[in-house]
């Protein structure tokens, strides 16, 4: 099927295209290396896995619906209205009370909890780190249907095999992030 423009259309297309053509040096082409869809997404996540103050592991997500729109974001800490100098960051110690395991939101938890839409349902999530058991509980429960994940460096870990089981049980997709692109750089400053 033909595309039928206006009178008015037609002429600033055709004026576009000649003026383009000759002018050698003309900017008037999108940049070929612009980020894909996925490399946006899992930067995303990454640059949010900067704001975890967790001196081990740095963790973001990054929840996208159907139109490719952002709805939530999150990083590993601690839960809002728990000050984070009083709560432990050590992992297992002596002391069951002062392991941080017991304390921290993960980032996907807090990307489902902050999220600006009314539900996640069938949305994507982006994650530095495959989830744990705990947050596959909460990923399945809220609908999410695929996530793509950077790492999985805890695989053999029977929490990580039992949400690889539960995500894989619930029909979720999962699938390890390839990127595209081999480095990003922010300046803050121009």
């Amino acid at each position: 099927m033909d595309t039928v423009y206006s009178r008015e259309t037609t002429l600033l297309l055709t004026n576009l295209v000649v003026c383009d053509k000759d002018d050698k040096h003309s900017n008037q082409h999108k940049r070929s290396n612009y980020l894909s869809w996925e490399d946006y997404f899992m930067a995303n996540a990454l640059l949010s896995s900067n704001r975890s103050k967790d001196p081990n592991t740095q963790v973001g997500a990054c929840i996208v619906n159907k139109d490719l729109k952002i709805v939530g974001i999150g990083y590993n800490g601690m839960p809002k209205g728990c000050d984070d100098d009083d709560l432990p960051w050590g992992k297992n110690p002596a002391n069951p009370l002062a392991d941080k395991h017991l304390y921290v939101c993960h980032a996907e938890m807090n990307a489902i909890m902050n999220k600006n839409s009314s539900d996640v349902e069938n949305c994507t999530l982006y994650v530095t780190l495959f989830p744990c058991n705990q947050c596959a509980k909460i990923i399945i429960q809220s609908g999410i249907k695929e996530v793509v994940y950077m790492s999985e460096k805890c695989v053999d870990r029977p929490e990580y095999k039992a949400s690889r089981l539960m995500l894989t049980m619930a029909n979720i997709n999962l699938r390890q992030f390839v990127p595209q692109t081999e480095k990003i750089t922010i300046n803050l400053k121009p």
